[in-house]
């Protein structure tokens, strides 16, 4: 789109060619002896090339581009030549722009679209974001944009500064531990294997530079895409100011115009991808362990859960599967005839799940060692020599990564796993870990897709190229099924290529406190599919903390057990029968609630909307949801109270404004308030929104064990409006994005004469089922009628809990409960 240029003061002839602006300033001169560090001058020269506007203080350049009505990227050349515009997080920058102009005024100028001006002091380069009715969201503080000579890398360091308000509040950057609320900390970006980490340990294992800031009831967001080290400080050097810096790279970041948290996360999502819909098994519950071997302890395990009747999904393979930790090879002495266990699982509906780390054992006789030597597909360093350093194999070479012959060699060698019916792979290690150094090296040298880099460059994006090479060749080998990968490190955009977990955790009540914050944090980060390793990595948890921990999993998108070998084992029956009961009823929930949490990943897929959802996301406008990090909602529907106490029967809850049912016993409550409730070790305090149709399945040992002969419909009485939505598709192709699904929309409203309940589809997939069962809850009347489609209905009936019952054929219009 144009820029459009349609008042007098507009400077079409000055955006058209470059021209001096004579009345500011001289820029600082730096032709003289260097200085520390530098700043911008003057602005004195502006042009437009598209959707692109550069400013020029004579020396250096900031380039503002228009990406879409929200999104505004600003980028710094030092020297007035800027790198080359590639990233592994945006693979589109542009997007739809309505309109766009520029402005200039007697001392600034302004870029605006219909939701957004930026603007530009011609003083000092000072840049600020308002909304159209002229509200600054946004503004740079003194010496704003700045850099200083990196004399022994070369390049810039880089550095930016906001003015912090003092209501501020800041949340995201994904992989951080600690309270969500990020207002007063300061952090680094550098993934790290943090074994066993502690509250407030920093960094992590994956790199996110995407934060939300939150103050006058207006969100807005800011992606600093730079893969170098970097750094984030939220008011904890000076309360006033916000800054972030890197190591290297160039200082470009997007901002995003909110002024709802949530349409801040939908933006990102924009630039950065969502999650591709995943395998529906995947959300089913999943146990590991490091390791279990030999074949014999796997099929015993699987045997436990068929008999015990407790529903489990997959069943992980550690590193011990492999021949001397060697990638794609098995031990035969534990494993000696592979393809057999896994037919043999598969047939029991377990899908087998194994981990393939980067670290390459340099072997001669080992035939992916001996190919990618070959190939010459090894990192190498400075001065040529191979990259090596010690992992669980020994002494190791690692891939490049970001070679894209590198990534499609890579993917390759999944095929005979593949083949054998392993359906997941595990990407550990891939920080990159390296044993006694931490990591590789700086000098490391990598090929960046053509645009060369360093180590420093490339280590925040190694792991992510890594599962990238996984999982497009899982999707050419396993041929229109959806793939299911993990990943332990990543980059902002890791979540078109992998789900994640929050990596080696303990077997404490704090860490369980962590994991729901992180989880939380990962999803407004824009990476969904997230989970913990439930009763923790290392450590040992009594049957409470398991079982509380199961409770907080049965509403992590990914629900995984996991524990470290020189650890009890940790199976849902480990602690007693007492335990496992209570395991079994939770792990059973989330099996009957799947076509609910399987929409809420549609919701993800296609629209952006984060799984997890904060209450600051749910009520910006209460500054006490700033600091409110228990509670969640699962969707817009669930609001999820895990129990974080140890030796709690009873905890307090907030419920945000509207009306609340209570899961267990259908108590009707007013949002706005604080309750205590109960919160016995056999339960965990959920809510669902007034106006919520909640789809259920009937119990399965594992996902689509049974065929569906009719769906329960759990109907919320509510007298306002409220919309649920129903995803349904073949659950392991990729038919979705030819259309090949089904969207139902179900509208319900109610008074105290009447209920109305609406059904619309959108799709082209049939499902098997022809009828749905209706539990109408909260009905304020005595029914005397129900009328479908202009049918009435004779077979009702409302139990002594008060709940209304009938059937329905699945394509129902309109459902009129009637008092009359």
């Amino acid at each position: 789109m144009e820029a459009q240029n349609d008042k007098p003061n507009e400077t079409s002839d000055l955006i058209e060619k470059e021209q001096e602006i004579q009345h500011l300033n001289n820029p600082v001169d730096i032709s003289v002896k260097p200085i520390v560090k530098q700043y911008l001058g003057a602005v004195k020269k502006v042009k437009k090339e598209g959707n692109r506007f550069y400013f020029s203080d004579g020396d250096a350049r900031v380039e503002v581009r228009v990406v879409s009505d929200d999104i505004i990227r600003v980028r710094l050349a030092p020297h007035g030549v800027f790198l080359d515009d590639f990233s592994y997080a945006v693979p589109e920058v542009d997007q739809k722009v309505s309109v766009f102009k520029m402005q200039e005024h007697d001392d600034h100028f302004t870029i605006s679209t219909h939701a957004v001006t930026c603007k530009i002091e011609k003083a000092n380069f000072h840049i600020s974001f308002s909304d159209n009715i002229t509200n600054v969201v946004m503004v740079d503080e003194a010496n704003s944009m700045h850099w200083e000579e990196n004399v022994d890398f070369g390049g810039y360091y880089i550095y930016a500064t906001k003015k912090c308000h003092p209501e501020e509040n800041f949340f995201g950057l994904g992989d951080k531990s600690g309270n969500f609320n990020l207002r007063g900390r300061r952090f680094e970006n550098w993934n790290t294997d943090a074994y066993s980490f502690g509250w407030n340990q920093d960094p992590l294992y994956r790199t996110i530079p995407f934060y939300i800031g939150l103050h006058n009831q207006a969100a807005y967001g800011i992606f600093f895409d730079n893969t170098f080290k970097s750094y984030f400080d939220f008011g904890s050097e000076d309360v006033n100011k916000t800054s972030f810096w890197a190591d290297g790279g160039e200082l470009q970041y997007y901002y995003i115009h909110g002024p709802h948290i949530m349409d801040v996360v939908k933006r990102y999502a924009t630039l950065t991808g969502t999650h591709p819909m995943p395998p529906k098994w995947t959300l089913g519950y999943q146990q590991c362990r490091w390791s279990y071997y030999p074949e014999t302890k796997v099929k015993e395990i699987a045997k436990q859960f068929r008999e015990r009747k407790i529903p489990c999904d997959a069943i992980y393979l550690d590193i011990d599967y492999m021949d001397g930790y060697r990638c794609f090879t098995w031990n035969k002495k534990y494993f000696p005839d592979p393809r057999r266990m896994i037919k043999e699982l598969s047939d029991d509906g377990f899908k087998t799940v194994v981990m393939i780390d980067p670290g390459i054992k340099v072997d001669d006789d080992y035939w992916v060692f001996k190919e990618g030597k070959e190939k010459r597909f090894f990192c190498r360093r400075s001065d040529d020599y191979y990259m090596e350093g010690h992992v669980w194999p020994g002494r190791c070479q690692f891939p490049d990564f970001t070679n894209p012959k590198v990534r499609s060699w890579w993917g390759n060698l999944y095929k005979e796993l593949v083949d054998m019916g392993v359906a997941g792979f595990w990407n550990d290690m891939n920080e990159p870990a390296v044993f006694g150094s931490g990591t590789f090296p700086n000098d490391v040298r990598h090929n960046y897709d053509g645009y060369r880099g360093s180590h420093r460059k490339a280590h925040n994006v190694y792991g992510m190229q890594m599962v990238r090479s996984t999982y497009e060749g899982l999707k050419k080998l396993m041929r229109n099924k959806r793939p299911f990968t993990i990943t332990r490190a990543g980059y902002a955009g890791m979540q078109r290529y992998a789900s994640v977990w929050t990596g080696d955790n303990i077997a404490t009540w704090e860490h369980l406190k962590i994991g729901n914050i992180q989880c939380q944090r990962l999803s407004v980060s824009g990476v969904p599919f997230c989970g913990t390793d439930i009763g923790g990595f290392s450590g040992e948890p009594d049957g409470e903390l398991f079982t509380r921990w199961i409770q907080l999993g049965t509403f992590s998108p990914f629900m995984r057990a996991h524990s470290a070998g020189d650890t009890a084992e940790r199976e849902p029956w480990s602690f007693g029968e007492f335990f496992e009961d209570i395991n079994r009823k939770f792990i059973e929930l989330r099996y009957r609630l799947m076509p609910y949490l399987y929409s809420v990943f549609w919701e993800h897929h296609r629209y952006g909307f984060p799984i997890l959802r904060p209450l600051v996301m749910l009520e910006q406008e209460n500054i006490s949801n700033s600091f409110r990090q228990d509670e969640f909602c699962y969707g817009d529907k669930l609001l999820i109270c895990p129990v974080l106490e140890q030796g709690a029967i009873s905890r307090k809850v907030y419920l945000p404004k509207g009306t609340w049912y209570n899961f267990w016993t259908n108590e009707i409550l007013d949002g706005g308030n604080e309750y205590t409730v109960d919160a016995k070790i056999d339960s965990m305090p959920m809510f669902v929104r007034a106006g919520t149709v909640l789809p259920e399945y009937p119990v399965m040992q594992y996902v689509d064990e049974k065929s569906i002969t009719e769906v329960v419909l759990n109907i919320y009485h509510s007298d306002y409006e409220v919309n649920s939505y129903m995803y349904e598709d073949h659950g392991d192709t990729f038919a979705y994005e030819q259309d090949i699904y089904l969207e139902k929309k179900f509208t319900v409203k109610g008074d105290t004469q009447a209920i109305k309940v609406n059904q619309r589809n959108e799709g082209l997939y049939t499902p098997n089922y022809e009828f749905y069962v209706c539990n109408v809850i909260g009905v304020k009347f005595q029914v005397k009628k129900i009328i479908i489609d202009n049918k009435e209905v004779k077979d009702f009936y409302t139990d002594d809990q008060d709940i209304l019952h009938f059937k329905c054929n699945k394509n129902f219009l309109e459902i009129q409960i009637l008092s009359l």
